[in-house]
């Protein structure tokens, strides 16, 4: 919550900035492009890495030079001053994707998706609520740099955070074990036995990485970036792939299209939005009935909201009203909420815990490509008609669908060994 929450005070606010300093647009784009290159090919490295040298070191690193960035960002008084607080940023802000392989470590198969959907509700509401409390700073006289001071500030007391908790994994195996005493006996003491297994290798994995030279990470690191290309996932990336370029489609040109075809003002957009990522958050606490609806099947899960999105991309596309829209918006925050958690859900049980780091980070970047194609795209279709980019969501989507009904077999059959196992 708090990573979101100061990240999302400082963004919103960085292009008047930039401009402020006399940067033409150009010189903006460039910037911010080259920050997501670099978050495209450092997000697998830095995955990686937090698998051989451990949750807690990794990811103190990445906050405290995230802060560092930031810090960087609220003395930036050039533009070139400005690039360069990009730069550790770029490299190193991964927070969320190493916490998300942390909570992997420290919870069942069949409880992760509950709490991967928590986490994401939580840092929703980070994201919802930073936008008004820098929008308030900025009023002040030198409001950007306290902003990005205040954000800094909010990273140090994160990294103060993680090193004050309690990194024995005995006492999240011992809760672990109390639950499962209290409940469905032999079946949970399997998966607590399957977890303390689980967090006993990833404890000797991060005691061993941690003292090696730099040269032996960097070669580790390397190797386990080769056997997760030379996998069997590509099918799942590719799907993740196609559904971010089909939501990032969706939202691209959103408060144009709807001022061209309905004749409402952005304002309303704005509200439209915020609503929506508000059902998001909602959307996020829901994950635990929705999954015990579906007996734990995240392959099911996957396939039916990625359809569900499909379908309501494409009453969007056909929208003859306003309210039409509405709906659409409604029931997408939903499905696409679900569906960004399954998807990582389903990398991690066919790829397995012991590297959900590299996972996690290869994900990350297969959605930064999505990020760097979909302006593209919208830019091209929306040259034919402003119903153009969520035409093509609609066909992306589609073919994604058609990749998990291809590979049913295998998904269906980790999946029926994961319960197994529970």
């Amino acid at each position: 919550f708090q990573d979101l929450f100061g990240v999302s005070m400082v963004v919103p606010l960085m292009s008047l900035h930039i401009k402020s300093l006399g940067a033409s647009h150009t010189v903006a784009g460039i910037i911010g492009s080259l920050y997501g290159i670099m978050q495209l090919f450092s997000s697998t490295f830095v995955g990686c890495w937090s698998d051989i040298v451990g949750r807690r070191y990794s990811l103190l690193a990445c906050i405290l030079l995230s802060a560092l960035g930031y810090f960087l960002l609220g003395t930036s008084t050039t533009v070139f001053l400005f690039a360069i607080s990009r730069v550790p940023v770029g490299i190193f802000k991964h927070t969320l994707s190493i916490s998300k392989a942390l909570l992997s470590d420290l919870v069942s198969e069949r409880d992760r998706p509950l709490v991967m959907g928590r986490f994401n509700a939580a840092s929703s509401v980070g994201f919802i609520l930073g936008p008004v409390v820098g929008g308030y700073l900025t009023e002040l006289e030198g409001g950007f740099y306290q902003t990005s001071f205040f954000c800094a500030s909010i990273f140090l007391l994160n990294a103060v955070l993680v090193w004050m908790l309690p990194w024995s994994e005995e006492i999240a195996i011992n809760r672990e074990h109390r639950q499962g005493n209290k409940g469905t006996g032999s079946s949970s003491a399997k998966a607590n036995c399957d977890l303390h297994l689980k967090s006993a290798t990833n404890r000797a994995v991060a005691s061993n990485g941690l003292f090696q030279s730099p040269w032996i990470q960097v070669t580790t690191v390397l190797k386990r970036i080769k056997g997760i290309a030379c996998s069997d996932l590509w099918d799942i990336f590719l799907v993740r792939l196609l559904m971010s370029v089909a939501i990032l489609l969706y939202y691209s040109n959103f408060s144009l299209a709807l001022e061209e075809r309905f004749g409402v003002k952005p304002l309303f957009s704005g509200y439209l939005m915020s609503y929506s990522s508000a059902l998001g958050v909602l959307a996020g606490c829901l994950l635990g009935p929705i999954t015990r609806l579906y007996q734990h099947n995240t392959y099911r899960i996957l396939l039916h909201s990625s359809t569900f999105t499909c379908m309501l991309i494409l009453l969007y596309a056909s929208a003859l009203s306003i309210w039409m829209v509405v709906l659409s918006s409604t029931f997408l925050a939903f499905s696409t909420t679900i569906g960004r958690t399954c998807i990582i859900d389903l990398e991690l049980t066919i790829g397995g815990n012991e590297a959900s780091g590299t996972l996690l980070g290869v994900g990350q970047s297969v959605t930064s490509v999505g990020r760097i194609i979909a302006p593209l795209l919208s830019g091209i279709a929306q040259e034919f008609s402003p119903c153009g980019p969520p035409s093509l969501a609609v066909g992306l989507a589609l073919a994604a669908i058609m990749i998990m009904n291809a590979n049913k077999q295998k998904y269906c059959s980790h999946g029926n060994g994961k319960l197994k196992n529970q």
